[in-house]
Order: structure tokens, then C-alpha cells, then sequence
């Protein structure tokens, strides 16, 4: 059994799929993802910790 040329793998050409200015709006978006993400993380930890440091209402 042969294989016909250019269609193993990912030999054969690519083609450009995304505009320059998709593929910015997706990395931008991923980043104040993260961001919001980071700043959720410590807000609650730092709610937390404040919580834990009033002790219990008697």
C-alpha cells in the first residue's frame, strides 16, 4: 500500500485560518480573564482570612 505525496501528517501547506486582529481580541480577552480571575482569587482570600480574624459573634 503507497501513499500518495503532501498527505502525511502535517506536511502538507496550512492556510491562514484567523485575521491578525482575531487572533489579538482572543489573547486580550484571555488576559483580563486571568486578571479578573487573579483579583477574584485574593479578594476572596483576603475576605477570608479577615473573617477568620473577628472570631465567632457570642
Amino acid at each position: 500500500m503507497t501513499r500518495a505525496s503532501g498527505t502525511a501528517g502535517f506536511q502538507s501547506q496550512t492556510d491562514t485560518v484567523s485575521s491578525s486582529r482575531l487572533t489579538n481580541a482572543v489573547a486580550a480577552s484571555l488576559a483580563v480573564a486571568a486578571l479578573s480571575l487573579c483579583l477574584i482569587v485574593t479578594l476572596t482570600v483576603l475576605s477570608t482570612k479577615a473573617t477568620m480574624a473577628m472570631g465567632l459573634p457570642v
